[in-house]
């Protein structure tokens, strides 16, 4: 089994830089994907209040025998919780659904800023950080100008920033404002709803280096410094996806699939998403 490197945060956390998604798999699902997931070598599980599948992913982290200090667990603030108290009781059922001691990182899922104070939304993750009930938290969706009034108004930096990222969206311009501050960044929809995988570019280098063109693509995020946390279904495609780590890509590659950028969006714009 290929080791999954870590990246560290900005408070002295690991955190796995592969990890497995899963937005949109149905409870029902969830604990046996998630399993599988473990079963192949993740140690990474990203899921949210509003993916309905909490009970079901904290479920499988204690069923899969593993020592909860080896499975990095992240869930998201729903959108009707940017109050203080609403945030602080969320978190209360976050973790009743998971049924774990504490949480790796908690974040805001989105800005919300026509209809939320976010500074006051992250004031109340200050608290449960402070609390060590996360051990780190941070922010979703957050673009350049809600990430300054954040770091203007608060005392903890945010640990991440998980945006949507993938060789169209290639989001230059937030990841190098959360690499001069120490934010981290994670890219979800890595492969922009298998959009990307059809691209003469990427299909071509697949090809040369004998891979699919979703390992290729997320080869390209790994390079690139990003954390990223495919998912799937299915137990061949979850095993494929973790097949990373014995090849690489050159800087020639790398570059051709940035550039396939096209500033195109899978999901909402996060200057105008109100929930």
């Amino acid at each position: 089994m290929p080791a999954v490197p870590d990246i560290t945060l900005n408070n002295g956390v690991t955190i796995p830089q592969l990890g497995f998604g899963t937005f949109q798999i149905p409870p029902k699902e969830t604990r046996e994907t998630t399993l599988a997931a473990l079963e192949t070598g993740y140690r990474h599980i990203d899921t949210a209040e509003m993916y309905g599948n909490e009970k079901e992913v904290g479920q499988a982290v204690r069923d899969s025998g593993l020592d909860r200090a080896d499975v990095f667990v992240t869930s998201k603030l729903n959108n009707d919780a940017h109050q203080h108290d609403e945030a602080l009781r969320a978190f209360d059922r976050t973790m009743d659904e998971l049924g774990l001691e504490y949480l790796d990182l908690f974040l805001i899922h989105w800005p919300l800023p026509s209809s939320g104070d976010f500074v006051e939304t992250w004031k109340a993750l200050e608290e449960i950080y402070r609390s060590g009930r996360a051990k780190a938290i941070g922010v979703s969706n957050f673009q350049p100008n809600h990430l300054r009034r954040l770091l203007e108004s608060s005392t903890v930096v945010p640990a991440v920033n998980q945006i949507e990222v993938h060789p169209y969206l290639t989001q230059d311009a937030v990841r190098a404002f959360g690499a001069e501050h120490d934010i981290a960044t994670e890219a979800w929809s890595p492969i922009a709803q298998g959009k990307v995988l059809s691209d003469p570019a990427i299909t071509r280098i697949a090809e040369r280096v004998g891979r699919s063109a979703a390992q290729v693509t997320l080869r390209w995020h790994l390079q690139r410094g990003d954390i990223v946390f495919p998912k799937s279904v299915t137990k061949k495609r979850i095993e494929e996806n973790f097949e990373l780590f014995d090849f690489e890509l050159t800087e020639g590659d790398i570059g051709e699939i940035s550039a396939l950028n096209r500033d195109e969006r899978t999901g909402p714009d996060p200057d105008t998403f109100n929930g």
